[in-house]
């Protein structure tokens, strides 16, 4: 792609010194290659692209279409739509005012805002663009606006809908309360990547489309046939689309007119008598041939190929959901035996669209799901070959007597709608096998359904049932009943005699306290868990899985599974060990305190899980067992049976952590003899150095944990034996040296010893599988490494070695390195002149597929010296989610915290914004996310206040727990369908939840962040609370989901609350929850407490540092000036708890996901200024964490495709690239221009610094502020490289010179996070690397020296 020139970003001077510093550095500039933009559009060479597409945009390019500009450039495009400040102004003057800003699909970087009322229809909007629209605008069809919903389908809105209040009514669903906010937020252009409203006389295509398009290109054309002479040939945009062949103008490839050519029946010929040219025909009555000409063999061959396979196929299914239509399109009728077709989530109506679909003959399935129905299609009734119709998630109030005219119906989906009654007519359907009523509002069970006596399946989950009449079920043909999430009050008891045909009952979250269902003799399964029973009678003649605690008569012969988890049990009912097929047993979570013998000695139990129970002792001998699987974990067993590993041959997984065992029972009675078992957890117990030689009689043993207990040594020869190991967990013992004989377990891939007084690296790193080595918290002094680093490694965590001296570049090749900041490093002694109020450490792990998708946030100093900010990020399966959230999200907040409107509301307001930066990442999966903020407001000596506030937020299950006088004090709160309040806002909305208590089948938790196609049903509104720290509060943390699940508040509290160290806290917690079966990726943050009286005083904050340069001068005004001292504070900044290294920093990920800047200038100065967040004179300063509280992470190529060139030699300090842009240091604050005037400072505090009163301040600029950035690194006036926490040295604002302006939402790739923004040359970007910042800065004042004495002489020559 020809690269396009651009004025140099990195002007530092006049043109002629900017010149002399080119020519100095021009035989540098070949090391500085940058990685082409993967946004930007295809090269003309490339397959299938023509040069039209290289220069215009593509619909088969990707959607991230970006621009970097110069700034004046930038300027003067995007000024015109843009918001001025009089807009603005008249906006705020009235509530009920706002704009909606309305895009050009071909175009859509660039909206238009058009001022409006509450008032203002789409038609009166309409009729204002048409004639300011740049494009002209057909007269036919009529001009509309449409409507898109996070990326999804569009649609066309009717001229009376009022789009402002259709905006502000999603707003206030996202979780917007205040409606100075639902104004502000309106006003951002932002805002289009969730709520988008389109002009003109036809759709935008979809995203999703141009993923159909298979070939494209331009080639000569002609239409009919060769011999007349009337047809010529002429250059067109020739797509493969789909099914289709697309012909359409060159320059107007998108607006024009574009010819259809379906091929489906059709034919592809090839001509003889040109060369390289084929023949497309359609098929049907009214064939119509195109002939291309191609320019080689290759493309004709191509494309031969292609279209003849799109040729010889008969389409009889065709999915055409998610394409926002009205009609259905005109090539869907060619063909004419299609019996399937999906046209869910669209917008057809009963009076168009639908009832051309009466011409399809033989068509046997129909979706018309989520498309808005108010009424039944009676065209529908016509149809008569359906056999399975759905409509589910519509808003149908009835449905129409003609619909007992379609006999051939077996599937009825009318789940998700209005519903409260049945026609009798529904009854003639005698083939109809099955009905889905889920979800609507039926009160009692339709009478009707007495008629269908081959309906198998009874679906009225999710209604209005309050009774549940056992009589009624007799009448009813219906095997499977399901009648979940009804607010059942009783259950009446019926004769059993009558109702032996229903064999599964689904009573799940029924409310229900007492169930008697023992009239159903023949029942097999019963699902009525997650309820409040005190009682239940179940029969036991055919019941084969059961999930509830129970009473049950006869004893079940056939019961194969049966989940008693969650209840109070004392005891294992007597008749559970009389079933003599039972298969897996789960008696977790109860208070059972003895297991019986013949339970473990059962001949046909093979899976027994008795965690979270009162166990304290076992059968000292068993008989034979089949037991595979046994969990007895969070009990409180000393011992266990002597013979256990030799009664239970088949045992392949024991878990006895936190337990109080002091030693483990032997493998077999000989030596020669070899036990089953694989997998051995004994984690958080008190075993000795004693039980390790009875292990190696387990020589299959893969996965052991033995950590935290009580170990001082592992004997070399014992370890030699366990040659089958691969996971080895030793942390939290006393051990001082890993064995030298661990290099016989040749399978080993993770190590874990943290948390010991090891003073010796092993020779693990010469195991050719090893992946993950954990050796924090240990007493290393220095680390051997071979010559050829293992090719699996990919952790080495090193941090908490207060002693180890290690060269940092020694392992550089190793994808993800954690040690503890040098003392020499930036910030790693740095001093605040604060006493130390708390310190933090974290630790992060991924799950078994080796997935790390969560992160954390770790600020001790965010946006002043005594405030800090702490966060957990889960995204569940997704890698990229936490990262976006970490990356942005402190930026977020610090700029929430600047508005100054309602402080109370920040919070708040900061998860809301977070979900558009999300919107405009293109990001559509979500996560779960936990903030913790401290601030601190100074009080006067004797005053009683608060001095230190904590304010914790959080949506999902990530959760934050504060530790008080030794107690658990929760902070934050799960928001599921199970809590009532959420059930019924989720059921307003018509949402689906699944059997898993999932939110239409994607998540389980309706607060969270992401996921915006399930808003408003699902929303980020977080949950708050905000507590007053006290010197009583010794610590909080913060975990992911996974932590939460294996460890109760209280529990977690305890299990760290003697750990004097962070970080060593942090690991405790998660190899507890690994030891206790989690599989997920685990993030935990301890963030200790050091409150005091002293703490709670009134205290001036230290002097700001001295200004860099003369850009900071008093006497001015400016919105983010700090007051008393004269010296202005810039808005404070955030970042990254993890390290990132140079090559994805996150200053730089801040910026693909949007500027986390205000999208709108300063206010006027006539208005009044909200109250800066930091006191005068505190600087935001952001430092890595000190201590062992922190690591770096660093990604490989492996995880992101940005990074240097393959040309490049080696990377060059001072320079620092992720292939979407170059971060150069470069001293700039003291640079005079020619006029002499005063300079402008490229750094966040001269870019803060008011003007001097000579020079008026200008208009405010439609582009939007510097967001937050750093204070005491940005104050520097040294050309030393500070590197920041995240590794960058640019600041994570926008920058002055270099504006990127991202479009649509970027696709996601594999093997990147996003398509990297479009760059302009670098010849046109000057580069200092860093050996020649002094000659560089030698060159600029002996220029400048040149031009004073020019204008000295000038001046005494004009005197």
């Amino acid at each position: 792609m020809p690269s396009v020139k651009t004025p140099n970003i990195y002007s530092l001077t006049a043109a002629n010194s900017s010149t002399s510093v080119n020519s100095l550095l021009s035989r540098r500039r070949h090391r500085h290659k940058r990685n082409l933009s993967l946004g930007a559009p295809p090269t003309a060479g490339s397959t299938g692209a023509s040069p039209s597409e290289a220069a215009a945009p593509s619909q088969s390019a990707s959607p991230l279409s970006t621009l970097s500009l110069d700034r004046k450039t930038f300027l003067r495009q995007k000024q015109s739509k843009q918001l001025q400040a009089a807009d603005k102004t008249w906006v705020r003057s009235d509530l009920r005012r706002g704009c909606v800003h309305v895009h050009d699909w071909l175009t859509p970087s660039y909206p238009r805002p058009v001022l409006c009322t509450l008032d203002t229809t789409a038609g009166e909007i309409a009729c204002k663009l048409e004639g300011r629209w740049p494009e002209p605008i057909n007269t036919s069809p009529t001009p509309a606006l449409f409507i898109q919903l996070h990326g999804g389908a569009v649609r066309r809105l009717a001229d009376d809908e009022r789009p402002l209040q259709i905006l502000n009514e999603y707003l206030t669903n996202l979780g917007f309360e205040d409606a100075w906010r639902l104004q502000e937020e309106g006003m951002n252009p932002e805002i289009g990547c969730l709520i988008r409203f389109y002009f003109g006389e036809c759709k935008p295509r979809s995203v999703g489309g141009s993923e159909r398009v298979q070939l494209s290109g331009v080639f000569n054309v002609r239409k009919g046939k060769l011999s007349l002479p009337v047809n010529r040939w002429s250059k067109r945009q020739v797509t493969l689309s789909g099914t289709c062949l697309i012909v359409s103008s060159v320059k107007h490839a998108h607006t024009g007119k574009m010819h259809i050519l379906p091929l489906i029946g059709g034919k592809v010929e090839e001509v003889k008598r040109h060369s390289h040219c084929l023949a497309f025909s359609s098929g049907g009555p009214q064939s119509q041939t195109y002939y291309i000409s191609y320019d080689s063999y290759t493309e004709h061959l191509r494309w031969h190929r292609t279209a003849s396979k799109i040729a010889s196929q008969r389409v009889n299914s065709v999915d055409l959901s998610c394409c926002s239509l009205e009609e259905l399109p005109t090539q869907l009728f060619y063909s004419q035996d299609l019996t399937h077709l999906n046209l869910k989530n669209n917008f057809l109506s009963p009076h168009k669209g639908i009832p051309a679909l009466t011409r399809f003959c033989k068509l046997r399935s129909l979706s018309l799901s989520n498309n808005g129905l108010s009424e039944f299609p009676l065209a529908l009734c016509d149809i008569t070959s359906l056999t399975e119709l759905n409509l589910s998630g519509n808003r149908l109030h009835s449905l129409p007597a003609d619909i007992g005219t379609m006999h051939n119906l077996q599937t009825l989906l009318l789940d998700g709608n209005f519903l409260s009654s049945l026609p009798p007519e529904l009854g003639s359907l005698e083939g109809l096998t099955y009905l889905g009523l889920s979800f609507n509002r039926f009160s009692c069970i339709p009478a009707v359904l007495e008629k269908l006596r081959d309906t198998e399946r009874l679906c009225l989950s999710g209604n209005r049932l309050t009774v549940l009449d056992l009589n009624g079920l007799q009448w009813l043909p219906a095997r499977y009943v399901d009648l979940r999430l009804n607010w059942l009050q009783k259950v009446s008891v019926a004769d059993a005699e009558q109702l032996e045909h229903i064999v599964q009952l689904d009573l799940r979250d029924t409310g229900l306290r007492q169930l008697d269902v023992s009239s159903l003799c023949k029942l097999e399964l019963l699902r009525c868990d997650r309820n409040a029973l005190s009682l239940l009678k179940v029969s036991g003649r055919a019941i084969k899985s059961l999930h509830a605690r129970l009473e049950v008569q006869p004893v079940p012969e056939n019961l194969t599974l049966l989940d008693l988890s969650w209840n109070q049990l004392g005891c294992v009912p007597d008749w559970v060990s009389e079933s003599s097929r039972l298969e897996v047993l789960d008696i977790n979570h109860n208070c059972v305190t003895e297991l019986p013998v013949q339970l473990l000695s059962s001949g046909s139990l093979r899976k027994l899980l008795a965690g979270w129970n009162g166990v304290c002792r076992l059968a000292e001998r068993l008989e034979r067992s089949q037991l595979e699987v046994l969990d007895l974990q969070h009990n409180f067993l000393t011992e266990l049976p002597h013979n256990l590993f030799i009664k239970a041959q088949s045992l392949r997984y024991l878990n006895a952590s936190a337990n109080k065992l002091e030693s483990l029972p032997a493998a077999s009675l000989s030596d020669d003899a070899s036990s089953s078992l694989a997998e051995l957890y004994a984690t958080n117990n008190s075993l000795t150095d004693k039980c390790i030689p009875l292990l190696t009689g387990h020589g299959h043993l893969r996965v052991l944990h033995l950590a935290y207990n009580q170990l001082q040594t592992f004997t070399a020869s014992k370890l030699a034996r366990l040659e089958q190991l691969e996971e080895l967990d030793l942390s939290g013992n006393r051990l001082r040296a890993v064995p030298t004989t661990i290099l016989s377990c040749q399978r080993l891939h993770t190590l874990a010893a943290h948390s010991n007084c090891i003073n010796a690296f092993p020779e693990v790193l010469q195991l050719p599988e090893i992946k993950c080595v954990d050796l924090s918290c240990n007493e290393l002094t220095e680390v051997t490494l071979p010559e050829a680093l293992p090719p699996k490694l990919q952790e080495l965590d090193l941090t908490g070695n207060p002693r180890l001296n290690l060269d940092h570049k020694s392992l550089d090749n190793i994808r993800c390195f954690r040690v503890d900041p040098s003392p020499s490093a930036p910030f790693a002694s740095e001093s605040h002149g604060a006493p130390a109020v708390w310190s933090h450490g974290y630790t992060e792990a991924s799950g078994v597929k080796n997935k790390l998708c969560v992160a954390a946030l770790a600020l001790d100093s965010f946006c002043g010296v005594r405030e800090a900010l702490y966060g957990v990020f889960d995204g569940d399966r997704n890698v990229e989610v936490p990262y976006l959230l970490q990356c942005t999200m402190g930026d977020v907040l610090a700029e929430e915290l600047h508005r100054g409107q309602r402080q109370g509301d920040y919070m708040t307001n900061t998860f809301l914004t977070m979900q558009r930066k999300l919107g405009t990442a293109g990001q559509r999966m979500g996560g779960s996310a936990a903030l913790c903020h401290i601030r601190h407001d100074p009080v006067t000596p004797g005053e009683h206040g608060a001095c230190f506030t904590l304010k914790a937020a959080n949506v999902g299950r990530c959760q934050a727990v504060l530790c008080r006088d030794g107690k658990a004090m929760q902070l934050s709160a799960v928001h599921t369908v199970r809590d009532e309040a959420e059930y019924h806002r989720v059921r307003e909305h018509n949402a689906i939840i699944t059997e898993d208590n999932k939110v239409s089948g994607v998540t389980d938790s309706t607060r969270i962040m992401g996921y915006s196609f399930l808003c408003p049903s699902v929303t980020p509104r977080p949950h708050v609370a905000t507590v007053t720290l006290t010197p009583q509060d010794e610590f909080f943390l913060l975990g992911s989901r996974g932590l939460w699940d294996m460890l109760s508040p209280s529990e977690a509290v305890e299990a760290v609350r003697n750990v004097p160290d962070a970080l060593a806290a942090a690991k405790k917690l998660v190899t507890l929850a690994q030891s206790y079966s989690c599989s997920d990726s685990l993030s935990a943050v301890v963030v200790k407490l050091s409150i005091t009286e002293d703490c709670c005083c009134f205290c001036e904050p230290p002097p700001p540092p001295p200004s860099p340069g003369p850009g900071a001068q008093p006497g001015g005004s400016h919105p983010y000036a700090g007051g008393g001292d004269g010296i202005p504070l810039p808005p404070a900044s955030s970042g990254t708890a993890s390290e990132l290294s140079s090559e994805f920093s996150t200053s730089e990920m801040s910026s693909e996901v949007g500027s986390t800047a205000s999208s709108e200038e300063p206010p006027p100065q006539a208005e009044p200024l909200p109250p800066h967040p930091n006191p005068p004179g505190r600087a935001g300063v952001r430092r890595p964490a000190r201590g062992g509280g922190g690591f770096q992470r660093q990604f490989s190529g492996a995880l992101s495709d940005n990074g240097l060139d393959s040309e490049d030699e080696e990377p060059i300090a001072g320079v620092f690239s992720n292939g979407s842009r170059v971060e150069v240091e470069a001293d700039v604050h003291c640079l005079l221009r020619r006029d002499g005037a005063q300079p402008q400072c490229n750094s966040p505090a001269a870019a803060a610094s008011p003007l001097p009163p000579a020079f008026p301040s200008p208009a405010p600029s439609p582009v939007p502020p510097s967001s937050p950035c750093l204070g005491a690194e940005s104050r520097s006036g040294t050309l030393g490289r500070r590197a920041r926490a995240n590794g960058s040295v640019a600041c994570q604002g926008r920058s002055q010179d270099l504006i990127e302006e991202a479009a649509d939402a970027p696709v996601r790739r594999q093997g990147g996070y996003f398509n990297a923004p479009a760059q302009p040359d670098p010849d046109d970007q000057l580069i200092i690397p860093p050996e020649l910042e002094e000659e560089v800065r030698q060159i600029i004042q002996q220029q400048q020296q040149q031009d004073r004495f020019t204008d000295q002489s000038f001046e005494e020559n004009f005197s």
